[in-house]
Parts: C-alpha cells; structure tokens; sequence
C-alpha cells in the first residue's frame, strides 16, 4: 500500500472482565471505503468505537495519517440514529453551530443537506416523528453537513426497507465520490459488494481476513470467508485459523 495507512497495532479492549478485541496488526486504507463483515458479537461495533474514540482500549496505538485522527474532522452514524427534540432543521444546524458556523450560515447548510437527501418539505417537522428510514437519512446528513473527512457507519440500514436503504446508500456513494473515507459494519453482504473497496472479516474480536473486493469474494481465497460467505457457523474452523 503506497499511502499512509490508518494504521492499528496491539489493540486490547477488555469489557465485563472478557477481551473483545485483540487486533495485532492492521492496515487499512486511508480512501476507499471499509466494509466490516462478521458473525454477531465478533467485535465489529466495538472497534468502530475505538477507532472513533467513544471506547478506550486497555493497549494498542491507532495511527491515522494526516488529520483523519481529529474528532472535527470524523463523524459516526449508529444503527439506531440518536435525534434531539428539536425539528428536522435544527437538528442539522445545531450539529454544525456545536463546530463553530454561524447561525445563518448553519442553516443554509441544513438546508441544502436536507434537500439532497429528500428531507427538504419535512425542515420544520419534528425530528423524532420521521420513519425509521427518514430518521436515518436525517442522521447521515447531520453528519454529512459537517463536512468529515472520514465517517464510521454501524450497520446504518439495518432496520430499513429496501428503499430506504437505497437512499441511505446513494449518499454514502456521494460520500465516498467526494472523498470521504468511509469504514462500515453491515450484515449485508451484497451491500457490502456495492459499496466496498477494502473488505475486513471479524471473529472472535480479531481480524481474521482482510483484502480488496476481487480477492475477498473470490471462492476458496480464504477458508474463514468461505464458511462466513456460505452462512456457516465459524466456530470450527477458527480454531486452526486465528
């Protein structure tokens, strides 16, 4: 890899008196978009967490190259979007005057935000009434419209219908084609297909594979993500592999 990686080394995270993460080594790249595969409870939440600072690990260094590493400069969308109790406008705005914008200018971004993602008709409505998929839509533009330079999404379409996640979808893709990094958990596995250039398989709270797309769907590469890719349980087969 040519470019400066994000670079993990050593991570331990300890929760409950149980080790949830242990990544020895681990390169990722600093453009193209992450996907995070793995069984439930692989540790694929948590590391997103430790990479955004929200959990300290108990060892281990995290390197990002450039200004990736600054917290105004990332952003982090949940599963379940968290959304004030103020409107679908003030919701965008508010995040942004948090950053420094000025009121006025705050909401002009909203706004434009808001009408990219087909939010626009609903400013003034109250965020917490929007559907499910609209609430998600409302949490990617929030941050969107703070203009990271890297983002981490947790399984962002999980609960939604297969429209919603569509619309979820195409703004990641615009994400990514203006030049955000983007590092995603999803179940998804044809989602990870679309969206994906760099591929991580999570078990036991190690990585246990990890390779671009041609490489990591490609049959008999890598027998953990065969058994994972065929719906297999990994327990067996991890044993002779971590």
């Amino acid at each position: 890899m040519s470019k400066i990686a994000i670079s993990l080394k050593d991570l331990r995270l300890v929760v409950g008196g149980k080790l949830r993460l242990k990544i020895q080594q681990a390169d990722l790249d600093p453009e193209m978009p992450t996907m995070i595969l793995g069984p439930n409870g692989a540790g694929k939440s948590l590391l997103l967490r430790v990479l955004h600072g929200l959990t300290l690990p108990q060892g281990g260094r995290i390197n990002f190259p450039g200004n990736l590493g600054q917290q105004k400069h990332q952003a982090m969308v949940f599963q379940r979007p968290v959304l004030l109790r103020r409107s679908v406008m003030e919701n965008v705005a508010f995040a942004l005057r948090a950053r420094g914008t000025d009121r006025n200018q705050s909401r002009d971004i909203a706004g434009h935000w808001l009408e990219r993602a087909g939010l626009g008709d609903l400013a003034d409505a109250p965020a917490r009434r929007l559907s499910g998929g609209e609430q998600q839509r409302l949490a990617m533009v929030r941050a969107l419209a703070c203009d990271p330079k890297l983002i981490f999404l947790d399984e962002p379409c999980a609960n939604l219908d297969p429209r919603a996640s569509v619309q979820i979808e195409h703004l990641i893709k615009s994400a990514v084609a203006s030049g955000v990094k983007v590092i995603m958990v999803t179940h998804d596995q044809a989602q990870a297909r679309r969206l994906g250039g760099e591929f991580i398989l999570m078990h036991q709270g190690q990585i246990v594979a990890q390779a671009l797309r041609e490489r990591f769907f490609r049959p008999t590469w890598h027998p953990l993500v065969d058994a994972f890719l065929a719906g297999e349980p990994l327990l067996a087969q991890a044993q002779d592999q971590i």
